[in-house]
């Protein structure tokens, strides 16, 4: 055994995503500045320290940048023949928060599970497991996708299920996320469009039920319909976060400076992070973190077409839905175009869980960005050797 030379590490890395890797590097350093800004105060009041919610985001990225270079320096079969032992475990942890004292309820929601000095949410896991399943099946079933019994129903009984499991907790954000997530991979993995708009018409009016049915739906609803209606209660999180932008201007009015995350703008350092960027580094601000978004789903787009493999491309292009999905729908929220829920921005939003889960995403992106798989590549420079 020994170390490889220059030339050797340069083979090893050859094909590697650097734009990819700088674009996730940067969008995790500004996501730490701006949960410094935007916690700080809320953090002093609660728990005695400006930097409580910083450390603990800064603990979890460096975890995140490890599980990060594991992902991309491992051999792929971890993430492209665990599929199965990952649904098993993304099952359990959704059942461990509902039916377990180790579920953290919160808000009325049992979403976390509890682990003494942490918390986890099975959801931002669940829907890395549930990609790489469906990889999986549509690229080993190709032959019969495109038939019901074969092409539908088992993809779609695994995301029910989780979607039922993530509906008891109850959170109706993460069920339209796995349902969205399962409508572009079906689209792109060659279901019959009959089937997909069949089951589009479906979840559609299962949505409908379920607000009708739900006094706190449909008030939010109405909320996000005209929130300055009721902009002392169910549209206040949305007004504080327009006022927040309205006060931004072009330049922002300075880091640190806002006043919306003084207890006026609920979930500051959390979902709702974007609208302090907004608000203290103005439209240059958001126009910054836009344009490492859209790097980072360029690259991610990139990588998928160029995989020969279908199962690897299907991967890929799932990877890169995770982390485009949650930062649209982010965006939208706080923005008001799109009703709230709680989905942060990846690498951005204060969260263990997610932050986890995005640099797992571009780890996998990472490894599939090589010409070839690492472990053949090292074993192609040691048997060199």
């Amino acid at each position: 055994m020994r170390a490889p030379t220059r030339q050797e590490f340069r083979e090893i890395l050859a094909g590697f995503d650097f734009w990819l890797l700088l674009a996730t590097v940067l969008m995790a350093v500004f996501g730490l500045v701006m949960v410094l800004s935007a916690s700080g105060i809320m953090a002093e009041k609660y728990f005695g320290g400006v930097y409580y919610f910083f450390v603990r985001q800064l603990a979890c990225c460096v975890v995140g940048a490890g599980l990060m270079v594991f992902l991309a320096l491992a051999p792929q079969q971890i993430f492209l023949k665990t599929h199965y032992f990952l649904l098993g475990i993304a099952c359990a942890l959704l059942l461990t928060a509902l039916f377990t004292p180790l579920g953290v309820e919160v808000n009325g929601a049992r979403r976390w599970i509890s682990l003494g000095i942490t918390r986890i949410q099975p959801m931002e896991f669940a829907k890395i497991a549930l990609v790489l399943y469906l990889a999986w099946f549509l690229s080993h079933k190709k032959d019969l996708v495109r038939t019901f019994s074969v092409g539908v129903v088992p993809p779609f009984a695994v995301t029910g299920l989780f979607g039922v499991l993530l509906l008891m907790q109850p959170d109706f954000g993460g069920a339209a996320m796995l349902a969205m997530l399962l409508f572009l991979m079906c689209l792109a993995g060659g279901t019959r469009l009959v089937y997909l708009f069949m089951s589009v018409s479906m979840a559609a009016g299962g949505a409908f039920l379920l607000i009708v049915n739900s006094p706190y739906r449909s008030r939010r609803l109405l909320a996000f319909l005209d929130p300055f209606k009721d902009a002392m209660d169910t549209g206040y999180q949305l007004v504080q976060s327009l006022y927040s932008f309205g006060a931004g201007g072009f330049w922002g009015v300075g880091l640190g400076a806002g006043k919306q995350k003084l207890f006026f703008l609920p979930e500051a350092h959390n979902d709702f992070i974007v609208a302090v960027i907004g608000e203290e580094l103005g439209f240059a601000g958001l126009s910054l973190l836009f344009f490492l978004v859209a790097i980072l789903l360029w690259r991610g787009f990139n990588v998928a077409v160029k995989q020969e493999d279908l199962h690897r491309r299907l991967v890929a292009y799932g990877m890169t839905l995770i982390l485009g999905l949650g930062a649209i729908l982010n965006m939208a929220v706080v923005l008001g175009v799109a009703p709230p829920k709680g989905v942060p921005m990846p690498f951005v939003s204060y969260g263990g869980s997610s932050l986890l889960a995005s640099f797992v995403c571009a780890g996998i992106l990472l490894n599939l960005s090589r010409e070839t798989d690492p472990v053949v590549r090292r074993a192609a420079v040691g048997g060199a050797a």
